[in-house]
């Protein structure tokens, strides 16, 4: 009888972990940044030393606008969107290439209009001109 018993329990232990098992799913993915909150479409300036790049320096998060696509980064992963504010998608391939031209003290130099010791007369670019300009190419 006690055989029986055991037998039985034993055929449980491995019969019914099986459907159990079955219904496990593992998603492995990186997490997509939050979306950006602003009060109005983002102006822009062009970042000097940076052919092609603006930045969006009214908004809390480094925005970056380049070849096309708007960039951010976050988490230390870099995203880009064709929108300013959402839409963001994991970009794969490291680091743009755009960032190494850009100074990592653009907001201290945005804000003193003093770009390495020299003036920074930026000239600020509201979002309706640049997105029906040509600038960058913008597409959103």
């Amino acid at each position: 009888m006690k055989t029986l018993f055991f037998g039985m329990l034993l055929v449980l232990v491995f019969v019914v972990p099986l459907p159990t098992m079955a219904g496990v799913n593992v998603n492995v993915g990186i997490a997509l940044p939050p979306p950006i909150v602003v009060q109005a479409p983002p102006a822009v300036v062009a970042i000097p030393d940076a052919p092609g790049v603006y930045v969006a320096p009214s908004v809390s998060v480094d925005l970056f606008f380049w070849n096309g696509w708007w960039w951010r980064p976050w988490g230390g992963h870099w995203y880009r969107s064709h929108y300013y504010d959402h839409g963001w998608a994991y970009y794969g391939h490291g680091v743009p290439r755009f960032y190494s031209h850009v100074n990592p003290g653009w907001r201290g130099y945005y804000s003193s209009r003093n770009w390495n010791g020299r003036p920074w007369n930026y000239k600020t670019i509201p979002h309706q001109q640049f997105v029906h300009g040509h600038y960058g190419h913008y597409r959103g």
